[in-house]
């Protein structure tokens, strides 16, 4: 694809990698055969291609964003199936962010979006001010049927009181900054991303991440100032507080570093996972230490299926004779190119692996997706859930709290897949199979 950007324009690195990107791309389309929006709506500006002529047109003018630019870029869930589909290597990624990010800055939303999209921002990353918040809405959510549904924030306010659960869980100690010892001999020292939305919705996820790893002989650090990875806020085109999120882990993970050394950043949210990898590339035009720093983290960062592989992870328990249906989240499959190694851990822990048809689209969960646009992420979440079932498992295991929340209430158990391998290792099983 043709460009023309100026000298002067292309000096701004997020130009210049824009521009890259837009040449990469030779408008073939193949894109849109798995694009989640364009096979729901059928509209080429809701598919990647159209979306990079909508960029495109953007950027080169400089103009400020559009109403129609916005609604399309707004309806893109960032799965990223498009990248693991295109032959010729468009890093829509990169693309996509910077437009979420341009958008922000040059085009004012209605007021309650505005609002809404700062509490979103301010509140989800935050696991104390998300869990005053949900207890809130706990109290509010009986009246959630005298919310108008005409109106695209009655919807909003509707879909966001549908996905607070009936109860929470007790808070965990384990992610607190702390060292978590390895039992027997030392094999390996990892910090853990203890996440924030996830420590509210399902603590027990790091808990037995850490137990597993223990177990394993891995010292588990949960890094003292490290937090949200970035990606709710980053995603929304918050790039400020996105940036902040990350210096901040960049900072801890860094001394860690310096100090006894990591062998790996373990990372169980595969959305977070996505993010982190890629700060390499948010600190490519940040001076030093912070671009060096930040590339060093990136390349430790790691799936927690990645990690266990390479330790060479291995059953404790009998077969227990279930069925499990893996779900493959996309920024785990897209994002970061991890897709044989949950299903081979699953299967060597003795469970009948099986997948649903088309396990490349989105459930519609998505970040704050499914808060933002719920009509979209409802039509894909029941297309998931008829995929899935359709395989007729037990459970359902899948590595993203988001992906988890969004397919709960289905009519089948989802798990994190780590609770799975934790329980096969010697763990207690998942309180859902209770």
């Amino acid at each position: 694809m043709q460009t023309s950007f100026t000298a002067e324009r292309l000096r701004d690195p997020d130009i210049a990698s824009s521009n890259q990107v837009l040449r990469s791309c030779v408008h073939c389309g193949i894109c849109t055969a798995t694009c989640p929006t364009f096979l729901l709506l059928g509209d080429e500006l809701d598919s990647p291609r159209g979306r990079i002529y909508l960029i495109k047109d953007m950027l080169e003018t400089g103009r400020p964003a559009t109403e129609e630019v916005v609604r399309h870029i707004d309806r893109c869930l960032s799965c990223l199936s498009c990248m693991t589909t295109c032959p010729s290597g468009v890093n829509y990624m990169h693309l996509v962010d910077h437009a979420r990010s341009y958008i922000e800055q040059t085009y004012q939303r209605p007021w309650h979006e505005r609002i809404l999209r700062a509490a979103l921002g301010a509140v989800l990353p935050r696991p104390i001010l998300f869990r005053v918040a949900l207890r809130g809405a706990r109290v509010v959510r009986p009246l959630a049927a005298l919310i108008p549904a005409s109106g695209h924030l009655g919807r909003r306010l509707r879909a966001m009181l549908e996905l607070v659960p009936g109860g929470l869980p007790t808070p965990s100690g384990v992610e607190r900054p702390q060292i978590h010892r390895a039992h027997g001999e030392r094999r390996a020292r990892v910090a853990l991303l203890a996440g924030c939305a996830q420590q509210v919705l399902a603590p027990q996820i790091n808990e037995a991440t850490i137990r597993l790893l223990t177990r394993s002989g891995v010292e588990v650090v949960i890094a003292p100032g490290a937090g949200c990875c970035g990606a709710l806020t980053h995603h929304m085109g918050q790039h400020a507080a996105a940036m902040r999120s990350a210096r901040a882990n960049i900072a801890a993970w860094s001394s860690e570093i310096a100090g006894e050394g990591l062998d790996g950043i373990v990372i169980n949210a595969s959305g977070c996972g996505t993010t982190v990898k890629d700060y390499g590339f948010l600190f490519r035009a940040e001076a030093e230490p912070w671009r060096g720093n930040a590339a060093k983290v990136s390349a430790l960062a790691c799936d927690i299926s990645e990690f266990l592989v390479q330790l060479g992870y291995g059953p404790a328990r009998e077969r227990p004779g279930l069925t499990v249906a893996y779900h493959s989240a996309c920024s785990l499959q897209h994002g970061q190119q991890v897709t044989t190694q949950p299903k081979a851990l699953l299967q060597r822990a003795g469970f009948t692996v099986v997948e649903p048809a088309e396990p490349h689209i989105c459930c519609g969960s998505a970040g704050t997706y499914n808060l933002l646009q719920p009509e979209i992420a409802g039509r894909l979440r029941e297309r998931k859930l008829g995929n899935l079932r359709a395989t007729h498992p037990d459970l359902i295991a899948a590595g993203n709290i988001g992906c988890i929340t969004q397919l709960n209430g289905g009519g089948i158990p989802v798990v994190h897949t780590v609770e799975l391998l934790d329980w096969m290792a010697g763990g207690p099983p998942p309180a859902v199979l209770a």
